[in-house]
């Protein structure tokens, strides 16, 4: 009988990545949000959660870093501008999008802690 082979520690940075945006999808629906999205994927970009709130939409970057400085520092230039690009094609297939405020956010989840939303972050 042969061993499973071990885990890379690539497939352990996806696990570790699902499960962040899981509790962080949670997060968001206690504070009485609705997960429009997850994983919103487009030629231009990718969008970790699309959650609502009434009209205001919240375009969301799930980071799951060992500081909450570091999840923050982890969301740069080029990441946001793939975000706001794949948030554009998203919002304009809305049919309410006239009706729609939008919103860039990130939530930091680190070991052993609530994750943390900040709200506004770019």
């Amino acid at each position: 009988m042969t061993k499973a082979p071990k885990s890379t520690s690539r497939q352990k940075a996806q696990k570790y990545g699902l499960f962040a945006e899981t509790l962080a999808a949670f997060a968001l629906r206690i504070k009485g949000y609705k997960i429009v999205e997850r994983n919103f994927k487009t030629k231009l970009g990718e969008i970790d959660i699309i959650a609502r709130k009434g009209d205001l939409v919240a375009i969301v970057e799930v980071k799951a870093r060992k500081s909450l400085q570091a999840s923050i520092d982890g969301v740069g230039y080029q990441s946001t501008q793939r975000i706001e690009n794949a948030a554009d094609l998203w919002l304009a297939k809305q049919k309410d999008a006239h009706l729609i405020s939008m919103r860039f956010d990130i939530i930091a989840v680190q070991p052993r802690k609530w994750p943390v939303h900040i709200k506004d972050a770019f």
